[in-house]
């Protein structure tokens, strides 16, 4: 018998065909369809999908679950410790993310750097009657310093177009050294004290936890050079949104480029009524070929648990050892306060 499988947002043809060749598939959107999505879930052995909050009682209405696969590289929604608890192996799309989100970092250090959101509003306005003078300079790019908070899969190639393409010179901090990094792009390790005051341009891509959650605040903003800009597409509460809005606003740094928010999506804020910041909608990964990837490798990993193989992109391998233990009761309807 084919193992069943819900997705809880819409997939690409690509990702739906590849399931349908081996599982029973149902689509039921989570939000839009709950009560279609929670009768699925009830008998369902894997889960596919993104943008919601994995709690117990969504967990205890899915007695059968064997797996759950995020079409994203970060896993906030999952509670992994319950998960791995309950045999339930979780998995994300790290390597698909990459390439996309670095292209993504690097539009928004040009744009905040060359001030291009601003300058687009003030030649939509029909303010562009001469030539551009020093008030609408912005600064290069090109030969600076790039600082990046977190060297990852996607600091690593924001290493590689910063180094190789701008020929700038890169500092980064990390848990650990990246030798491959400082190898390839000249990459050099600092405390990040000494990052944020010797950088142009502080990148940051760290993943959230409780020692990265507000890691750059008010105490921090100040170590930044004046002529310095903060890019921000790692986790928005990583950043003390009300401590760079004070250091926006007062021009203790030159600018900022956002693609996440201590809330989202980002309600009426300070931030919109400031000219030195450039403002994306999490856009990291929003393209169609990278999302339509990761919504196959979503499809791939939801396979290869069900077959129990073990891959790279399993978060939590050690679910497996806890299955055994954790009794799967037989399904059961779905309950209404999931």
């Amino acid at each position: 018998m084919k193992k069943r499988v819900v997705a809880y947002r819409r997939l690409p043809a690509a990702a739906v065909e590849l399931l349908e060749a081996r599982c029973d598939l149902r689509i039921a959107d989570a939000d839009s369809e709950r009560a279609a999505f929670l009768d699925a879930l009830a008998n369902a052995h894997g889960m596919i999908g993104n943008k919601l909050r994995i709690t117990p009682a969504l967990l205890d209405a899915a007695p059968l679950l064997e797996t759950a696969a995020t079409i994203s590289a970060g896993y906030d929604d999952f509670d992994v410790p319950e998960l791995t608890r309950r045999g339930v192996v979780l998995t994300n799309t790290p390597a698909e993310v990459t390439e996309t989100t670095a292209d993504l970092v690097f539009g928004l250090m040009l744009a905040t750097a060359r001030r291009l959101a601003e300058l687009d509003a003030w030649t939509r306005r029909g303010q562009w009657r001469a030539s551009s003078g020093p008030a609408q300079f912005g600064v290069d790019v090109h030969h600076k310093t790039l600082g990046i908070v977190g060297l990852g899969r996607i600091g690593a190639a924001v290493a590689r177009r910063a180094a190789l393409g701008f020929g700038m010179k890169v500092l980064y901090t990390n848990r650990t050294r990246n030798a491959e990094a400082e190898s390839a792009y000249g990459a050099q390790a600092r405390a990040l004290p000494d990052l944020l005051a010797e950088a142009d341009f502080v990148c940051v891509l760290t993943p959230l936890s409780d020692a990265t959650h507000k890691l750059i605040g008010a105490a921090e903003l100040r170590r930044m050079k004046r002529t310095a800009i903060l890019i921000n597409c790692g986790r928005g509460p990583v950043v003390d949104e009300a401590a760079l809005i004070e250091a926006l606003h007062e021009r203790r740094i030159l600018g900022a480029g956002l693609d996440v928010y201590e809330s989202e999506p980002l309600g009426a804020s300070p931030l919109f009524t400031l000219p030195n910041v450039v403002l994306a909608p999490h856009i990291g990964t929003a393209t169609q070929e990278t999302r339509e990837a990761m919504a196959v490798r979503a499809a791939q990993n939801v396979l290869d648990a069900l077959d129990g193989q073990r891959t790279s992109n399993c978060v939590n391998p050690e679910a497996l050892e806890h299955r055994a233990s954790f009794p799967k009761r037989h399904a059961a309807p779905a309950k209404s306060n999931a």
